[in-house]
């Protein structure tokens, strides 16, 4: 657990950049393949009814996965410039304080569903008959949730400390664990949904540990700090925990765009296409993940190199950093669409057969939804900016725009204006409309600014 000697302020931007960018990118990635791979796993060896009771599960996965990012975002963010200050304790106790709320935000929820599993299971939408494969899911998968938050939260901290390898083992590590644990509960020892849910648990407790080793006893400038429990130091947590959430809380939000996302398109699917369109959808959501993880990738890899200057005012190299992001976004989001454009038949193949219907949906409509990818990631980069520098309206009001503001509109005029193609493109024109926007708002910024220096 050797730290990277990454000195912030000094190395060249570039140079920075490609250290955290290329391992944070490899570590998330097989993080979205293990997502993939439990899908591909579910339909095999298990059924489409399976599939449909992890589905299910998902909004509840998305949640606590916002609430880990968003506290994740902002322990980090604050900690970097406290470090930019020269204040290591007060960046160790925000870290500290972070980890210890989303502990304590997890034990309540998780065990009124260890109470009431069944009754879980029909909040959150399951149907009599797919209520008992909910329940059996959900009472191995539960634990996952609070290990899913720790595992957010250090990896930011992580890569924060210096050790970016060290952040993308973590989870390669919950990625490999959760494999071959899930080949081995599903196929050779059929223990079903159980089997699913349990490997992706141990998983992501695999990685937790290592993450909570390195910050207990490892860590160079972020170790864990003992925190005091007088009713002075209780306020003074509660207002560090509010004030991470603030910086933080589009992170949340852009997992609940994921969530709207996944909700609007089986509504709309299923009312024009009926199952075999929301099987078609379906297949496309086990692959947004991995767009997803490409524009996070880009975020957060840049997040600790603008946060850290922004502290000490070093103005240019915040820029430079933003602009290598956004770069790197579009290239990112050109190959991304590319592999849609051109292999829509290998990405469906591998979870259904071709020449079934929702795969011929899915075939047809791929290139059509990923014209989205593009303007996905940069958006994505952006929010990552704006948190980075605590501009947190501005990457707040971007995550509504994409999330809520224009998705939903989007899905339901943009089908009766085109029809079948309008429902794959709607993500596409949410998306777009969020950089158009964004770079009206920067273009006004710059006349601001230029006027403001004139006069």
């Amino acid at each position: 657990m050797k730290r990277d000697a990454i000195d912030l302020g000094t190395i060249n931007v570039f140079t920075l950049f490609k250290k955290y960018f290329i391992p944070t990118l490899m570590g998330m990635l097989s993080m979205s393949a293990v997502t993939a791979v439990d899908g591909i796993y579910v339909g095999h060896g298990i059924g489409s009814d399976g599939i449909a009771a992890i589905n299910i599960c998902i909004p509840l996965l998305m949640l606590f996965t916002g609430v880990g990012l968003m506290m994740g975002v902002g322990s980090s963010v604050v900690a970097s410039i406290q470090l930019s200050k020269g204040k290591t304790k007060a960046a160790r106790i925000h870290v500290t304080q972070a980890l210890l709320s989303v502990t304590l935000i997890a034990i309540v929820p998780s065990t009124l569903m260890y109470i009431w599993p069944s009754d879980t299971a029909r909040l959150l939408g399951a149907s009599p008959s797919l209520t008992p494969l909910v329940r059996e899911y959900l009472l191995w998968f539960i634990p996952s949730l609070l290990f899913q938050m720790w595992c957010s939260i250090c990896l930011f901290v992580i890569r924060l400390d210096g050790n970016p390898r060290l952040a993308m083992q973590c989870n390669v590590a919950a990625a490999l664990i959760s494999v071959i644990l899930g080949w081995l509960f599903i196929f050779p020892l059929k223990w079903g949904l159980m089997g699913a849910a349990l490997a992706a648990t141990i998983g992501l407790l695999a990685g937790s540990i290592i993450g909570i080793a390195y910050l207990s006893g490892f860590a160079t400038r972020l170790r864990l700090y003992r925190l005091k429990w007088s009713m002075k130091s209780l306020r003074l947590s509660l207002r560090n925990i509010s004030y991470q959430c603030r910086i933080g809380s589009s992170a949340l939000l852009t997992e609940a765009t994921l969530a709207m996302l996944m909700f609007m398109g089986n509504h709309v699917f299923m009312k024009y296409l009926g199952d075999d369109g929301v099987g078609a959808f379906g297949i496309a959501c086990y692959y947004i993940p991995f767009v997803f993880m490409v524009g996070n990738a880009i975020a957060q890899s840049a997040q600790p190199i603008i946060s850290y200057n922004f502290g000490l005012g070093y103005r240019t190299r915040v820029s430079a950093t933003e602009r290598i992001a956004l770069y790197t976004a579009v290239v990112c989001g050109i190959m991304v669409t590319m592999i849609f454009a051109y292999f829509p038949h290998l990405l469906v193949g591998l979870f259904i057969r071709p020449d079934s219907p929702a795969a011929r949906l899915a075939i047809e409509g791929y290139p059509y939804f990923a014209a989205a990818f593009v303007f996905f990631i940069i958006n994505l980069t952006v929010i990552g900016y704006y948190q980075s520098i605590e501009r947190v309206k501005s990457a707040t009001l971007i995550a509504l725009l994409r999330g809520f503001i224009l998705l939903i509109p989007s899905f339901l005029f943009l089908p009766k204006a085109m029809g079948i193609h309008g429902i794959w493109l709607a993500l596409c024109l949410s998306e777009l409309l969020t950089t158009v926007i964004i770079a009206l708002n920067y273009g006004i910024e710059r006349i601001r600014i230029t006027n403001h220096r004139n006069s």
